[in-house]
């Protein structure tokens, strides 16, 4: 172990892999052929009154098996063998636990963490079951100490800083499992397909009790007093595909609270990233929600709250020192609006005939979208105000994406007055021309927006047809 460790402090990662592997190959050998707890090297320099109990010995051995365990995690993770990293760390959360080898604080960290490696593998039973641990655990470190406790004033900010990431662990959770569950659900327009959901409740039926008791075995923590809280915390959440719109909304509650408690720690004052990204998880956890309503009104009206708290913050950022995240908010309130455009345009396709306050409504919200597109767009601009020729590959998707939206868009605003709407299509025929030919310029950027391409094609040659017929209704004499 020793010598691994060595390794590794000199970045010799592939020796350490080497020396903590045999560690771990002696330890099995050891077992196998003999099975008693060995002398503690300490032992050697002791006097018979003074050695240890066989039971002392076993511990000592078990824990130094523990730290071979928790350190090659650690190099796996640096060789990049993410799998066996997440295996072997789990089984140190494990191990530390029956021998009662840990820091209730740094074990609860630990145990979050992992949780989110499991979330990319879309694992979400084992998940759950990480962060219920880490929840329980933490609580073990006793409550957030109040001012009156002996705890030194930095102390007393570390766990509170503990606590909230925790709870950020949570969110992404509760986040990633319901835009897996949309995934599942969605039709090729993104809209909820009722035929899906029906299948998909019945094929839960028959599969889930089976699935749950066959892998609950493999990842359950701790000792039974342990286990029982962990199953209390867990049974708060689901760890199954909501199918329906209550389903989803459960989640999206306990998602909810736990953005409410890392905001506490995480405030603006100090926090400015952090508070603003669980802000964004916040307005995502409202955006997928809205997926499962199928009230349009109620729909918007989530929308209306995600834009919100966006624009509240988006409001005080200054872009010079928060460029990147200046953007990201500009294009997730751009779509927001444009989202919102698209609700109002299908509540009013139900209408007899569309009222004033409802076009009004609807060219207000396209107008908004257009400004937050254009001022994401003007973030690409040089010093000197001139657009990339050549866009990087990190903001060549959103970019294209904005355009082809604000192309759309112009073609969306209702107008009496035909002059106007020519204007309106000409400035969408420019947005959707740049398209075409910057991928005729740069062939490699159709592959990262095909299908906007394929549309924008589609209308670069149908909007001239249809701009000359207005023409010639406004000039019919000329």
């Amino acid at each position: 172990n020793n010598l691994g460790i060595l390794w590794s402090l000199r970045d010799e990662i592939k020796t350490a892999q080497t020396y903590l592997e045999s560690a771990e190959a002696l330890y099995n050998q050891y077992m196998k052929e003999d099975g008693n707890p060995p002398l503690d090297p300490s032992e050697h320099f002791m006097s018979e009154e003074e050695k240890i109990t066989d039971q002392e010995r076993s511990k000592r051995f078990e824990k130094a098996y523990t730290h071979t365990l928790y350190y090659l995690a650690q190099v796996y993770q640096h060789l990049e063998m993410i799998e066996k990293a997440a295996q072997y760390c789990h089984t140190t959360l494990k191990r530390q636990l029956e021998y009662c080898g840990y820091h209730p604080v740094e074990w609860a960290l630990n145990a979050a963490t992992l949780s989110q490696y499991y979330l990319s593998k879309q694992c979400f039973m084992e998940a759950r079951h990480c962060l219920a641990a880490a929840s329980v655990i933490f609580s073990q470190a006793g409550q957030v100490p109040s001012a009156e406790d002996n705890e030194t004033e930095q102390d007393q900010q570390d766990l509170r800083q503990r606590k909230a990431e925790i709870a950020r662990c949570w969110i992404k959770y509760c986040l990633n499992l319901l835009q897996s569950a949309r995934k599942l659900l969605e039709d090729n327009i993104g809209e909820l397909d009722p035929d899906r959901q029906l299948e998909l409740k019945a094929q839960r039926k028959k599969e889930e009790d089976e699935k749950e008791k066959g892998r609950k075995k493999a990842v359950l923590f701790g000792t039974s007093d342990i286990c029982d809280s962990v199953l209390a915390m867990e049974e708060k959440v689901s760890s199954v595909y909501p199918l329906d719109f209550q389903e989803a909304r459960e989640i999206f509650l306990v998602g909810q609270n736990y953005v409410l408690e890392a905001k506490e720690f995480f405030q603006v004052d100090g926090y400015v990233t952090d508070h603003i990204e669980i802000v964004q998880d916040h307005s995502a956890l409202f955006k997928v929600l809205a997926f499962f309503e199928e009230d349009y009104e109620r729909r918007c009206k989530m929308h209306k709250r995600r834009l919100d708290m966006l624009e509240s913050i988006y409001v005080d950022l200054n872009p010079q020192y928060y460029l990147l995240i200046s953007r990201q908010l500009q294009f997730e309130l751009a779509d927001t609006y444009y989202e919102m455009m698209d609700l109002k345009i299908a509540i009013g396709n139900r209408l007899e005939e569309l009222d004033s306050h409802t076009i009004k409504k609807i060219n207000s919200l396209a107008q908004l979208a257009i400004k937050y597109y254009e001022l994401f767009l003007d973030s690409l601009r040089n010093p000197d105000r001139v657009f990339p020729e050549q866009l990087e590959e990190d903001v060549l998707r959103p970019a294209m994406v904005a355009k082809f939206h604000i192309a759309r868009l112009y073609g969306k605003l209702i107008t009496s007055d035909s002059k106007k709407q020519l204007e309106n299509m000409q400035t969408s025929l420019e947005y959707y021309t740049f398209l075409v030919d910057y991928c005729e310029r740069y062939p490699d950027a159709a592959r990262a927006i095909e299908t906007e391409l394929e549309l924008s094609k589609e209308m670069v040659g149908l909007l001239p047809t249809r701009m000359e017929r207005l023409r010639a209704k406004l000039c019919p004499f000329i």
